[in-house]
């Protein structure tokens, strides 16, 4: 089981964050007890800048619950493709190509789902078998990448496509001042990420990153941590500020018995591929780690870039480590928590770079 590779896509309209914050005091205006909080808040999110799925003025003829979900649609179907037509063309493989299809969203809905649009617009095989999976969230990215090696390792020789969207700008609701809603009208932003993932012999598709061995574990009665609260208006985050503690309480041990199952510790792993959750969560996933800032540094680089993807960011995060992979025979762990509360853990083993096709 093999990562052949890893691509984005993000939409045209990019904007600095203090030029959003600016748009979010105009948005809520006179609605704000305390306009500084907002300020604070923003500064403190380690974001330069986020894509937005549409331009600024257009968010403000936005007003229902189906008007967000009908732009998500389709900006949806566009970034997706996107996505996965740049890591087809990376793994050498034709749209026709794709044996299994799994799409991971948490900011929109719709029936038929993504894929199947992605199916008539890319002409991807009338016998794909498509997984849409709706409600993993940030987790989505790693739970996908995991979802796809338990797939090629019951069809050996078939090929898995991972698609993620996530365009968390068309969820802020403009009446929820909550302290929650106001962070992540800081620290989300909009991008998708497609991954290949091939069951075959290496030798046939080219070296990638190995699948060796996945971890799902979930938190009982830990509901209330993240999540959505939807209702007509949409959806309204669920945040609470216990996270980064849930981190650090759970991911050291989670990633050391997952690392002894395959007689592996810590002092084995080379790089850490880890979700972009914030500051505090990354601050906090070093901690449980034990390791420095710098063993964590393209997800802050990506974080500062274009925000928290949701399951887009670990995504995004291994792009950047495929570009510059570490050294054949290497170990990384990428890792992304989301609500459940839950983990995902994937371990990879490295071959030899990737030559561009």
């Amino acid at each position: 089981m093999q990562i052949l590779s890893a691509a984005s896509a993000f939409p045209k309209h990019y904007y600095s964050q203090q030029t959003l914050l600016t748009a979010l005091r105009t948005y809520w205006a006179g609605e704000l007890d305390r306009p500084e909080t907002l300020d604070r808040l923003h500064l403190r999110a380690g974001v330069d800048g986020r894509y937005l799925a549409y331009p600024l003025q257009d968010y403000y003829k936005m007003q229902t619950f189906g008007d967000f979900n009908r732009a998500w649609a389709k900006a949806a179907v566009e970034l997706g493709s996107q996505a996965l037509c740049q890591a087809l063309i990376q793994a050498n493989f034709a749209p026709s190509d794709i044996d299994a299809i799994f799409f991971v969203s948490v900011t929109g809905v719709c029936s038929p789902s993504i894929d199947a649009k992605l199916v008539n617009r890319m002409k991807l095989s009338p016998h794909i078998k498509r997984i849409p999976i709706f409600g993993l969230g940030c987790v989505a990215g790693a739970a996908g990448i995991a979802r796809c090696a338990d797939y090629v390792r019951a069809f050996p020789g078939q090929v898995a496509a991972l698609v993620s969207v996530e365009l968390c700008s068309l969820t802020l609701q403009k009446k929820d001042l909550s302290v929650a809603n106001l962070i992540s009208s800081g620290l989300f932003g909009d991008g998708a990420a497609a991954v290949i993932v091939y069951g075959g012999d290496p030798g046939e598709a080219g070296p990638g990153a190995e699948i060796i061995a996945t971890q799902s574990t979930f938190y009982p009665n830990s509901e209330d941590v993240m999540g959505w609260d939807i209702s007509e208006r949409g959806f309204q985050i669920v945040l609470s500020p216990s996270v980064p503690e849930v981190i650090r309480e759970h991911l050291g041990h989670d990633v050391d018995t997952f690392l002894a199952g395959q007689n592996l510790t810590r002092q084995d792993i080379s790089s850490w591929i880890m979700h972009t959750g914030g500051p505090k969560v990354l601050e906090a996933s070093q901690d449980a780690l034990g390791v420095g800032r710098e063993a964590l540094q393209i997800s802050w680089d990506c974080l500062a870039r274009t925000g928290n993807l949701s399951s887009a960011s670990v995504l995004c995060v291994l792009e950047q480590v495929m570009k510059q992979p570490p050294p054949p025979g290497a170990y990384s762990v990428l890792a992304a928590a989301g609500p459940g509360f839950c983990s995902e853990l994937v371990l990879l083993k490295w071959g030899e770079p990737r030559l561009p096709q």
